[in-house]
């Protein structure tokens, strides 16, 4: 399989664009992927670039967007952050890639058992991770069961998961909400905006509707 050229890239539509995602994430869970020679994409890409989509997930170890979605060098630009929420730097970062660099498809990917929502449910604090976990507090208040304050916390998995898809929901109302140029751009149908799900235990991506 080829970088992605410029031309490639013209032919991209957001619907495309998820749907390569998702064939990417079938052949991971299947144990297969593309046939790609790395080391021609990098000869290919030198002289530039043209993905077709960006994605914010966490920086989880587990949780890599080239390989949970089979992608080779060139095809996403990838943004990484604990609990894989936005702040200005990363929202000109996406602005970037839609509106100069070309992708049709803004993902935000969060995932099971985060350790980023774990810390945030359980109100944890230590040095500038307070801060940091602060951010992901909104989804955690967002969440009204259970009430019963003993089941709110890391313990509960389920609770965490929610937790972790909320965050996703709201992490998107701010890139809406925050980025005019990304809104318009998903106004005109430039491009896609969508939240998704990682499960660490089987490797499925869950595209949220």
């Amino acid at each position: 399989m080829k970088a992605h050229t410029r031309e490639t890239q013209a032919t991209m539509t957001p619907e495309k664009s998820l749907q390569y995602l998702t064939e990417g994430n079938q052949r991971f869970q299947d144990n297969l992927k593309a046939h790609r020679n790395l080391l021609e994409q990098v000869n290919d890409t030198s002289t530039g670039q043209f993905p077709f989509a960006t994605i914010l997930s966490c920086i989880d170890s587990r949780v890599s967007a080239e390989l949970i979605f089979d992608q080779g060098l060139g095809d996403i630009f990838s943004i990484r952050i604990a609990g894989n929420f936005v702040n200005q730097d990363i929202l000109g970062s996406m602005e970037f890639g839609c509106k100069l660099a070309g992708t049709k498809l803004v993902v935000v990917l969060g995932h099971t058992s985060c350790g980023a929502v774990k810390g945030a449910c359980d109100n944890a604090k230590l040095g500038n991770l307070t801060a940091m976990l602060n951010k992901i507090k909104p989804a955690v208040n967002a969440i009204s069961e259970p009430k019963d304050v003993s089941l709110r916390n890391s313990s509960n998995l389920e609770f965490v998961d929610n937790v972790a898809e909320k965050n996703v929901a709201l992490t998107i109302e701010r890139i809406r909400r925050e980025s005019e140029v990304l809104a318009t751009m998903e106004e005109k149908g430039e491009i896609m905006i969508v939240g998704a799900m990682y499960n660490i235990n089987d490797g499925a991506v869950t595209f949220l509707k």
